[in-house]
């Protein structure tokens, strides 16, 4: 058996005055074995430790970016939204450890692009949580597309198996996505990643809330210091319609691997995301990610002192088709050649307009 990654605490997760949080019975640690794999998934909840009103940058001789964090979480405290969310994505995450030693049942949403029956569970267990606290929220799940009363404030992004492909194959990385936005803003966030691979699979889950700072596994995590991009190591991404964005993302991965320690493709939008939260990586960016791929991914980097913007360096919103997340201080010297090609994809006529934005859903955007 492998160790654990994970140090937890189990807290009671009620409120008073506000609503009591609905937990399933399984919501305290657990640990499963079996078939020589080391399966240990600990659910951990964190405490906000700032204030709502986060500065525009830690960085004074960077670009000024606003904030993507929500400024507030309206009725309910950002400490429930963060349980909830964290709860949420650990339940799902119990579902995926459940499958990982499994044969997997893989249909097909288009040529490449996979999709299995543990997308499904998972996404249907994060659901039930989600229901079971917060009946008349609005939901957008990757698998299951809208739900709920789109007049509701509070949308959930959720993402039950980010990297089905390398689930599908027993490769790390995958994770479990969930996050809830205010108003269209990020309010909180959770990313449980699965690292190992087969014969010793486990998990460590990266949390934040908007103002509350970033955490993996309960400890506050950083951004990288890095300040030259001769000595970083960057991510990147690729979607499955190969037109003239991915060809435009092919040569910035050409571009780049000449000039950094190299530039990695893992498969994962919200674990690359969190690579650069924890700061082994300093940049990730992609076109045409879901809000359900981002909306996570971009409230921990913001939180862990990352900046996050649009690829043509604009300001970033969770519909949009392209993000760049970076330690900050790489910021504009990695738009520097990342910003003119996108700025001709849009010139070509490529579209860039928000997507997946639920019509009738009201933002501060």
């Amino acid at each position: 058996m492998g160790l654990s990654l994970i140090n937890s605490t189990t807290i009671s997760l009620r409120f008073s005055p506000e609503p009591k949080l609905i937990l399933p019975k399984f919501h305290q640690n657990v640990n499963f074995y079996g078939d020589g794999f080391c399966k240990n998934l600990s659910f951990t909840t964190t405490t906000p430790r700032r204030s709502l009103l986060s500065i525009k940058s830690e960085f004074p001789n960077e670009k000024s970016y606003s904030k993507i964090g929500a400024q507030s979480t309206g009725p309910i405290p950002a400490k429930q939204l963060l349980q909830v969310v964290e709860l949420a994505a650990n339940t799902g995450a119990k579902v995926v450890m459940d499958a990982v030693n499994k044969p997997r049942n893989i249909s097909y949403k288009g040529l490449t692009d996979l999709v299995t029956d543990t997308d499904k569970m998972s996404e249907t267990a994060i659901l039930g949580v989600v229901n079971e606290n917060f009946k008349d929220h609005l939901i957008l799940g990757e698998e299951g597309g809208l739900i709920g009363d789109s007049s509701s404030d509070y949308l959930w992004c959720i993402d039950p198996l980010d990297g089905t492909t390398n689930f599908a194959h027993g490769y790390p990385s995958f994770a479990v996505s969930v996050a809830v936005l205010f108003r269209g803003k990020p309010a909180a966030a959770a990313v449980v990643e699965f690292v190992g691979g087969p014969m010793c699979w486990n998990t460590r889950t990266f949390c934040a809330s908007a103002g509350g700072g970033a955490f993996c596994n309960g400890q506050k995590i950083h951004v990288s210091q890095t300040d030259q991009v001769e000595r970083s190591l960057l991510v990147t991404g690729f979607g499955y319609e190969h037109d003239d964005a991915w060809a435009t993302n092919i040569n910035l991965f050409k571009e780049f691997t000449d000039i950094s320690r190299g530039v990695r493709r893992l498969g994962a939008a919200a674990v690359d995301m969190c690579h650069v939260a924890l700061g082994i990586v300093e940049s990730y960016w992609e076109y045409r990610l879901k809000p359900w791929d981002m909306a996570a991914g971009v409230l921990i980097v913001e939180e862990a002192g990352g900046i996050v913007s649009r690829m043509d360096g604009g300001e970033f919103c969770v519909f949009d088709r392209s993000v760049i997340v970076s330690n900050g201080i790489l910021h504009s010297k990695l738009l520097e050649r990342i910003s003119p090609p996108t700025q001709k994809l849009k010139d070509n006529g490529i579209d860039f307009s928000w997507w997946f934005k639920p019509e009738n859903y009201h933002t501060d955007l």
